[in-house]
């Protein structure tokens, strides 16, 4: 099978966020998406590993804010591949607290929602999170990045914890 068929499948690139008690992380991430308009429901899909996924579990809410198509590398980088357990990684980034609690990152975004998680699909190395939509806002009418542009036209790629990782 030609694992790269997968590549195919259309994605966006968004920060996920959430908090437990004063401390907050994110994570860039590809695989969300709207699942039911009433009620207004996303899911999204987070590695096990990842101290997001931790906060995910202990807060039972989250923000995803939608990154525009000129979000320089640095920043996607910042959110990417470095962990929250070592660094802050919002330090020196414009966000807000929503109205969940979550951190929204308002740096770079198109727009964002917030949701409390309803549900949840164990996945095996990820956990598919099922999030009813309570806020949400378009900040610009920037175009959005989509996973496609951050590959081919910046050069990004899948660091080993995404669910679209493809070993070489």
């Amino acid at each position: 099978m030609d694992r790269k068929a997968l590549h195919a499948f259309s994605y966006g690139l968004y920060v996920v966020a959430s908090g437990n008690g004063a401390k907050q992380n994110g994570q860039i991430a590809n695989a969300v998406f709207q699942i039911t308009s009433e009620p207004p429901q996303i899911a999204l899909a987070i590695n096990k590993s990842n101290l997001t996924h931790e906060y995910l579990e202990a807060s039972r809410v989250f923000s995803v804010s939608v990154l525009s198509m000129d979000t320089p590398m640095p920043f996607i980088g910042g959110f990417g591949f470095r962990c929250g357990r070592d660094v802050d990684k919002f330090a020196g980034v414009a966000w807000k607290k929503g109205v969940t609690g979550a951190p929204v990152v308002l740096d770079h975004a198109v727009g964002y929602v917030e949701g409390r998680i309803v549900g949840l699909l164990d996945c095996g190395t990820h956990t598919l999170f099922v999030g009813a939509v309570e806020d949400g806002n378009l900040l610009s009418g920037a175009e959005p990045m989509t996973y496609d542009h951050y590959r081919r036209v910046k050069g990004g790629k899948a660091p080993k914890a995404a669910p679209t990782y493809i070993r070489e």
